[in-house]
This record gives C-alpha cells, structure tokens and sequence, in this order.
C-alpha cells in the first residue's frame, strides 16, 4: 500500500538520529531506504556529516549540539514518533543531548515508542567512527535509556569487555550488556570466521538464534545500519523482537545477494531488490 493513499492514523513514523554517508551506502541514506523498502515514514537527525565511499571515511564534520537538538525537537513535536534508531554518534556530549531531548518528550520508558541503538564504532574500511573518549558516554546512555543495541562482535567486545571467539562468548558478552542496562541485545555474528552465521537477540531470559550461511560478498557496506532500520521499522509496526528480527534478517540477506556491485571497495547494498 503505498503511503499516499494511507490514513495519517495508519503511516508508522521512525526518526533516525544518525550520521551521513554521503556516497549512500550507510548512515541515513541507508537507513532512509530501508524505512522506505518497509512502507515506513522516516525522519532525521544528522548528528554528523562524513566524506565517504566504498573505499572508507576520509572525514567527518560534527554538528553543533544545539542544531541536533533542535532536528530531533521539531520531528517529535509535529509528526510524532512509533520508533527511534540511533545510529553514528562521534562524541560523548551528543549522547548528553539525545538524553535530553528524549527526556523532553517523554520517550523514555515510554513502551509505544521503541528505541535500536546501533553503537557504530567503526566504518566497514576499519575508520573510527566513535571517539575513544565517547565509549564511557555511550555506555552510560544504555544503562539510562534502555534500548535495543545491536553490536557487531568488535563492538560487542567493547560494550563487554569479553573477548568473542566463538557462540558462546557471543552468549556471554550479550548478556554482559544486558546487565549493563540494555532493554534487549542484539550480538550479530558476521565476524566470526565461519561460513554458518549466527545472530543472538537477548532479552528477559530469552536466547534467541537465527542461522544463515555467509554470502560471499564484498557487498556489505551500511549492513550494520540497515539491519537496525530494519528493526525499527518493523518495532514501529508493532511486531514483536523476533518477528522484527526475522524479516530484518531475510531483507539484509537479499539486499546484499542482489547488490549492485558499485564502488572500488566495500560495495552498498540493493535495498530495493
């Protein structure tokens, strides 16, 4: 159904707070396509603007705190929200401001507004994309907030402090960050050296597992943004974790099956496949 002829009760609304990718492969031109792949209607709050490709970051240029604020105010007060993704934050005062400003709202602990943070670190190239400084910041943000946070291993290790070597460290390290404050886990599997992937989604006393087999594709610039898209869309939708999980898991899978191949690097995904 196309969103045109939808009632304004019916248009689930999804503000992405998140950094920009200029070449269009991650950040919220990945997340702005894949909310629209869903039939969501999506907002943002560009917390940072990067010069990138396929090849990796070459610079980032951060916004003033104000001028983030200020996007996330005016989305929420107009058009509302069903969901929030946070994806790229660089510095440890945006996650100050992004308190605040859910705080304002009254979003938090708020169960018809459901929050994914992607804690992005590092770019596909390896870029830092989060000062060393930030880590303390974004751990306490967690413990305050209490989102869904959907890590790779590398940032799983670091929210953890447990070494991922195999499933059961993946076990390990997220309930380490549920502990932490999370409201649910997310531990993503795709760094593992082996070609049957698996991704645990934590919560309460649930382990839950979703099996693939690695695609072999150096196609795989902006996943991380886009499974956690895909997860707030479908959240928004009110589907639950697992049934959000599901059809996240099969849209990544095909969106880097079918992938155009583009770029000297890391290629963008198909995510209109």
């Amino acid at each position: 159904m196309k969103i045109g002829l939808m009632k304004s009760s019916e248009v689930k609304r999804v503000l992405i707070i998140a950094g920009s990718d200029c070449s269009g492969g991650a950040g919220i031109q990945a997340d702005l396509k894949t909310l629209t792949a869903f039939g969501v209607f999506g907002m943002t709050a560009i917390t940072a603007l990067t010069v990138q490709n396929t090849l990796g970051v070459h610079k980032i240029k951060n916004l003033p705190v104000d001028f983030i604020k200020s996007q996330i105010d005016v989305c929420i007060s107009d058009i509302g929200v069903d969901a929030i993704k946070i994806g790229m934050v660089h510095k440890a005062e945006i996650f100050d401001t992004i308190f605040d400003a859910l705080s304002t709202h009254n979003l938090l602990n708020n169960d018809n507004v459901k929050i994914v943070l992607d804690p992005v670190m590092f770019a596909k190239g390896g870029s830092a994309l989060l000062e060393k400084e930030a880590i303390n910041a974004l751990k306490i943000f967690i413990k305050k907030v209490n989102p869904l946070v959907t890590p790779n291993i590398p940032e799983a290790e670091l929210l953890s402090g447990i070494k991922i070597s195999n499933k059961k460290d993946m076990i390990k390290a997220g309930k380490k960050i549920l502990e932490s404050g999370a409201g649910s886990v997310l531990v993503k599997g795709g760094h593992l050296n082996d070609n049957n992937l698996v991704d645990y989604i934590l919560y309460e006393d649930k382990i839950i597992d979703f099996f693939s087999k690695k695609i072999n594709s150096k196609n795989t610039h902006g996943t991380g943004c886009t499974l956690s898209s895909s997860l707030a869309a479908n959240l928004a939708k009110s589907y639950s974790i697992e049934e959000s999980m599901n059809l996240a898991h099969n849209y990544v899978k095909n969106c880097i099956k079918y992938a155009p191949s583009l770029g000297k690097g890391h290629g963008p995904l198909n995510h209109f496949y």
